[in-house]
């Protein structure tokens, strides 16, 4: 059993390994240079959160363009819940003034000031990651594409998040409402992702890159700050 001074990096499950490899920054600066006309250099970030802030692990997310680290575009707050079968179920929050904690991946002091009755659960949009050894189509690389980018054939452990199922992880977008659909491929090293927006009655496509998926490589981690599990 666990002690209270452990702290999960000591844990060798499933649950652990999957906390450590999302704690981290990642960019996807060789993406950008591979096809400047069709992917800007965006860094993603998933700092861990105070011992405290939840009853376990959770983290503060922000995606901004490289050349504006301050100003992200996306921000969110995530607790991470360990399932019996060894799935992990993330519970998706928004944070109800979100540009008062803008950097909070970058600057401690802001990330400590995150209140936590200052947030709001985003009904039907948690994520569900399963351990696996088989790569997801959506992620692996396209002919001619180079293998040093992300998503290049390998084996070994991975991660594959989905939306929780039923379609009901609904946005706006363009005067229609549409139900997201994201999909996730974490390694150790790597992040892999992409978001799509699809029409609720027609079931079309109407936002989201037809270009392919996001691939991030992790350029700095934030395990050791992982909060000990009691």
């Amino acid at each position: 059993m666990q002690t209270a001074s452990e702290s999960i990096t000591d844990l060798n499950s499933s649950f652990a390994t999957l906390c450590r490899w999302m704690a981290g920054e990642f960019s996807n600066q060789d993406q950008s240079i591979a096809e400047p006309a069709n992917y800007a250099h965006i860094r993603v970030a998933f700092r861990p959160l105070p011992a405290g802030f939840f009853q376990g692990v959770g983290f503060y997310s922000e995606q901004a363009y490289d050349y504006d680290l301050w100003s992200p575009y996306r921000q969110g707050i995530h607790r991470l819940v360990e399932q019996s079968d060894g799935s992990v179920f993330i519970e998706n929050y928004a944070l109800k003034e979100p540009m008062l904690y803008a950097g909070a991946s970058r600057e401690d002091s802001i990330l400590a000031s995150i209140p936590p009755d200052g947030i709001e659960r985003r009904c039907n949009c948690s994520m569900v990651f399963t351990p696996t050894e088989i790569q997801p189509d959506f992620s692996r690389l396209p002919e001619g594409a180079s293998p040093d980018l992300p998503g290049a054939a390998g084996s070994g452990l991975r991660y594959v998040g989905q939306v929780e199922p039923g379609n009901n992880c609904l946005i706006p977008r363009e005067g229609r409402i549409t139900y997201l659909v994201s999909e996730v491929d974490l390694t150790e090293t790597t992040w892999v992702s992409r978001d799509r927006g699809f029409d609720v009655e027609t079931n079309e496509h109407i936002w989201g890159s037809a270009l392919g998926p996001l691939r991030f490589k992790r350029i700095r981690s934030f395990a050791e700050e992982l909060p000990a599990l009691g």
